[in-house]
């Protein structure tokens, strides 16, 4: 009798918020005072690099949209740029040193001295 070992298989399931960007997005949208907004994170040509990020808070859809929830925050990235953020990590920082979003993105392949864009 053989027995197969099997190799563990790593996938990406597309962009993931962790618990302090999810609490800092429910904050800036409590703020706004309107419960029809999401988180839309985009990639779109441009920086030193060829691609950079954008988020911003939007309330239309468009086709192909890829929908993610985290808790009570909506994150929404459009088809073309889904690919682009497999795998990729939103998180807060909010230090001394450091106070914004960050995006840990596995998919990049390198990024510019300014840190604003990728490739």
């Amino acid at each position: 009798m053989t027995t197969e070992t099997s190799q563990p298989i790593t996938i990406a399931t597309g962009i993931t918020l962790t618990e302090a960007a999810s609490a800092k997005v429910a904050a800036l949208l409590a703020q706004e005072g309107r419960d029809d907004l999401y988180l839309r994170v985009a990639v779109q040509p441009g920086g030193c690099s060829g691609l950079r990020y954008q988020l911003f808070f939007d309330d239309r859809n468009q086709e192909g949209d890829v929908v993610r929830e985290f808790g009570s925050v909506k994150v929404v990235v459009d088809k073309m740029s889904d690919p682009y953020l497999l795998g990729a990590t939103v998180d807060f920082e909010d230090t001394i040193e450091k106070q914004g979003f960050t995006i840990d993105n596995p998919q990049a392949q390198g990024s510019c001295a300014c840190g604003d864009s990728f490739n």
